[in-house]
């Protein structure tokens, strides 16, 4: 991939949404605040329990 993020936070009407660069797609919610950590772990080790955590913190913060 030489150094290109597959995940990256792009600026939407409202918030950020995530963008998939492999399949060319949005991917999960929008988000008013730019989720950072859940960028780094799905960029990273991609836990499938972390990412899980990161989502619920990221969609509280809508609340």
């Amino acid at each position: 991939m030489g150094g290109r993020r597959r995940y990256v936070a792009r600026g939407v009407p409202g918030g950020y949404r995530i963008w998939d660069n492999t399949v060319r797609r949005w991917w999960g919610d929008l988000y008013e605040h730019c989720p950072d950590g859940l960028l780094a772990e799905l960029n990273g080790r991609a836990d499938p329990a972390a990412i899980t955590a990161l989502l619920r913190h990221y969609r509280a913060l809508r609340r």
